[in-house]
């Protein structure tokens, strides 16, 4: 228990039997037999009566055993588990919802997303399509907790980790092996036709639905894309026929399941592969403008790009990923009616997009230049889509949401990240244009955002990056966003770090506004669902994440820093947030730098370097004491 992490975003450990991390092993040790076991009798339990257990794993070498370890025990249970083997997170999400009249149906999921190949985990969920919320998955720890803290259940629990001897032998668990092929098959059925209902936001094709104005474009303009299955789940998902029958080409690579060979989590060097791949399919077909790299479960997925600019393909951040998506999915319920311009060229009524609380501050001016509010929630899909949730029944519209720290988005009615929306919704983007009178997707956003200079017919992608808000923000997988510290109770030490504020407040405050404009700051702290402006207690912020927000002159949110302790990793996670003045573009990477003068003085990323630097310093004094 003490080398295992639950919580609501997954339960994760180092399933290796060797228990190295980057293991490559098959084999978990008896220990993890009796977790996955005691793990599966636990949500079986939670979900009453017979259940219908539905259970698929990623590409993981350990996933195997994990699921040899719970189908037995959930069979003794009484439960009807439908198990489809390989299956990207979305796919068995998309799933689930095919059983939303079963009051006792739910899914286990396989996987540690992007954590290393050793690590492996459990995701729980009902027919909703996403993973439980917080409230619901502490319960279910709670009484795992409970469960394995008792001394009469030790029997039961070693019994749950033996007993996947019987595959094989017993009738109920040979019909579960042997019905693998057919329960994929109506997995995939059920992607299939969601994924068309949530990318295109119409369950109807006809002439004038989105589907067939893109598809008529493409016949025109051909648009590629590339992917870097790096051995994922999605090798063996929807991919290449959703992708060919929308009418874009598409061509991958490492497209054998377990074929993994880069690390997991698709940023930074991750990228490069697909970078690579990308310049060589254009070399003989310069159609192709698209890549995307996913993570082992495929929930994940970030992109590269042709750049015209640069004249070379290059990885996106993963909050200008989130950025793209943003636009494009805002600027689609434009498209199809769903919410209009008024006289003003704004759109009223009550639209909102929900993200987690250190996602970029250019999605708050890009909402606001499509008159549509912004709420925050802690870290955590499930903190996110349950915000999302809770926004509906106030009857606002909200079709996107997500975590632009990680990359990728959450479409409606979709609880979940998918590549495949994201890709899509910057294709959109890219070949719907202005036809018959009607403004295209980025036409809209130009008129939106005041920038119909910007717009021009043959626009491209690189087109669409430039006409972003400018902000300069910290990547999650940056080494220096990273932190190890000593103090287990995070209250206490964010109270320390008040008092380190504090005082290097006072004794910073000219220079940050001299050199950055900055003239007071504000602390809000993020729990779950719930967003806290104008703490007095940073300690208030618990486990959860602390912001410190800064103001110009002009009384606008100008950078923030922010911290917060994974739940999912033993790291501290700190960044900086930072908008810019005036920019150009750099050729060597996909930052911008200001032309002249203040703030950054000449330097693309002072300002975001000095206050990531301080925040680590402070963060120091509070952990050390010194």
């Amino acid at each position: 228990m003490d080398d295992m992490i639950l919580s609501a975003s997954g339960w994760r450990g180092v399933f290796a039997a060797d228990g190295d991390e980057e293991s490559k092993t098959d084999q978990i040790t008896a220990r993890h037999k009796v977790f996955a076991g005691t793990a599966a009798r636990i949500f079986a339990e939670y979900l009453g009566g017979s259940p219908v257990v539905l259970l698929g794993t990623d590409t993981r070498p350990t996933g195997k055993a994990i699921i040899e370890a719970m189908i037995p025990v959930l069979l003794s249970l009484g439960c009807d588990v439908r198990y489809a083997g390989i299956v990207a997170a979305p796919e068995i999400m998309a799933w689930a919802r095919c059983f939303n009249k079963n009051k006792s149906c739910g899914f286990i999921y396989v996987s540690a997303s992007h954590n290393p190949i050793g690590h492996n985990g459990l995701k729980f969920g009902l027919t909703d399509g996403g993973v439980l919320a917080a409230e619901e998955a502490n319960k279910l720890i709670t009484s795992f907790r409970a469960f394995m803290e008792e001394d009469k259940n030790k029997n039961l629990s070693v019994s749950s980790a033996t007993s996947a001897h019987k595959i094989g032998c017993d009738s109920s668990l040979r019909e579960v092996f042997d019905t693998i092929e057919h329960k994929k098959a109506e997995c995939l059925k059920a992607y299939y036709d969601f994924c068309g209902e949530v990318v295109w936001g119409e369950k109807k094709n006809n002439e004038h639905s989105i589907t067939s104005v893109l598809q008529n474009s493409l016949k025109k303009q051909p648009l590629g894309i590339v992917c870097d299955f790096n051995g994922s789940a999605r090798t063996v998902s929807i991919d290449k026929e959703f992708f060919s029958a929308a009418g874009f080409k598409f061509e991958s690579i490492n497209d054998k399941p377990g074929q993994i060979v880069h690390r997991i989590v698709p940023e930074g060097e991750s990228l490069e592969p697909c970078v690579k791949f990308l310049e060589d399919v254009r070399k003989r077909d310069t159609s192709f403008m698209l890549g995307y790299v996913p993570d082992c479960d495929g929930d994940r997925g970030n992109l590269v790009i042709w750049d015209d600019i640069i004249n070379k393909a290059r990885a996106l951040e993963a909050q200008e990923v989130f950025a793209l998506a943003c636009v494009a999915e805002l600027a689609h319920l434009v498209w199809t009616g769903d919410i209009s311009y008024n006289s003003e060229g704004k759109i009223p009524g009550k639209a909102a997009v929900a993200i987690n609380d250190p996602t970029s501050m250019r999605i708050d001016r890009i909402a606001e230049n499509f008159g549509v509010s912004i709420f925050r929630a802690e870290v955590g899909e499930a903190n996110v889509v349950n915000l999302a949730r809770n926004l509906r029944k106030e009857g606002y519209l909200v079709r996107i949401l997500g975590e632009g720290s990680a990359g990728g988005n959450i479409t409606h009615p979709s609880a979940v990240r998918d590549p495949i929306n994201t890709v899509l919704a910057i294709a959109k983007m890219l070949t719907i244009k202005s036809i018959n009178g009607k403004s295209g997707l980025f036409e809209i956003w130009c008129k939106c955002s005041g920038q119909m200079t910007k717009y021009r017919s043959d626009f491209t992608l690189a087109d669409i990056i430039a006409s972003l808000p400018s902000f300069i923000t910290t990547a999650a997988y940056n080494e220096n966003a990273i932190m190890r510290i000593k103090t287990t109770d995070h209250a206490v030490l964010k109270e320390r770090y008040q008092e380190v504020f504090l005082q290097e407040w006072e004794e910073k405050k000219d220079e940050l506004n001299t050199r950055f404009g900055f003239c007071r700051w504000e602390a809000i702290a993020y729990n779950g669902t719930e967003e806290k402006r104008n703490i007095k207690r940073f300690g208030d912020a618990g486990k959860g994440g602390l912001k410190v927000l800064f103001f110009g002159k002009d009384g606008k949110e100008k950078a923030y820093i922010w911290m917060r302790g994974s739940a999912t990793e033993p790291v501290f996670r700190i960044m900086a947030d930072v908008e810019a003045a005036e920019w150009q573009r750099v050729k060597s990477t996909s930052l911008h730098v200001p032309t002249e003068g203040r703030p950054f003085d000449g330097d693309n990323a002072v300002a975001e370097r000095y206050l990531l630097d301080w925040q680590r310093c402070m963060i120091i004094k509070a952990d050390t004491g010194e």
